[in-house]
């Protein structure tokens, strides 16, 4: 790791919410919904998506959990023939956008943190970017945010680069400049192709041996980004 870092870039579900803790009760309830009360239904459904409808938990293996809002959408459709998929994939985002979200930790004070180091700030996300806006203004984070960027901004999805280097272009940073902080492999895939420092949380799925191999450095969870930047020396 090389330079000073001078912007902070997260992934949303996973890192700035505890990815369980906000969607495994969301997804159980949306999915009863889809089903109509077809218990059966739901255990397909949640079969396909790879979510464990009995714990209420999605397995770390979902391909829903690092995917784009459409990945899951396709996944159920084939369940659903009623449903058209733009129908569909706009019910998706508009339920998600009003799940009751859960944070790692008090995301006010942390923010006021970075304000108070001078840190552009951003969101970089898979999921939708009006889903994703509406989850920052109900964490309390409206105003905060240089960028939020979402898999239909016009940069694609990660693990590609190109929302990352929205960013940093936006912010007038080199991409060395940047930290991408995300709980998932393709967070962190995305942060090297960018050429920005790659930071793990362990708020998602994801274990630490999972994301060390692909990462600069892992943390417990956001929370702890203060001290490691005052320990991050270039």
């Amino acid at each position: 790791m090389t330079g000073q870092i001078k912007g902070l870039l997260f992934d949303k579900d996973g890192t700035l919410l505890d990815f369980n803790a906000t969607w495994g009760q969301w997804a159980a309830g949306f999915l009863g919904e889809l089903a109509a009360g077809d218990a059966a239904l739901v255990t397909r459904m949640g079969d396909a998506i790879g979510y464990d409808v009995a714990a209420g938990m999605f397995h770390p293996s979902s391909p829903v959990i690092a995917g784009t809002s459409d990945v899951a959408i396709d996944l159920l459709l084939p369940f659903l023939p009623h449903w058209e998929r733009a129908a569909l994939l706009e019910h998706g985002n508009a339920a998600a956008a009003q799940a009751p979200l859960v944070a790692p930790c008090p995301l006010s004070a942390l923010f006021d943190e970075f304000d108070t180091r001078g840190l552009a700030v951003g969101v970089a996300t898979n999921d939708a970017e009006s889903s994703a806006i509406a989850h920052v203004r109900a964490l309390g984070l409206e105003g905060r945010f240089a960028r939020v960027l979402g898999f239909d901004s016009g940069y694609g999805g990660k693990p590609a680069p190109e929302m990352l280097w929205a960013f940093s272009r936006h912010c007038g940073l080199e991409p060395a400049q940047v930290a991408m902080i995300g709980d998932s492999t393709h967070d962190l895939h995305a942060g090297r192709a960018a050429g920005m420092v790659c930071v793990g949380v362990l708020t998602g799925p994801a274990t630490r041996e999972e994301l060390t191999p692909h990462a600069d450095v892992v943390l417990n969870s956001v929370a702890d980004l203060p001290d490691w930047l005052d320990g991050h020396t270039g």
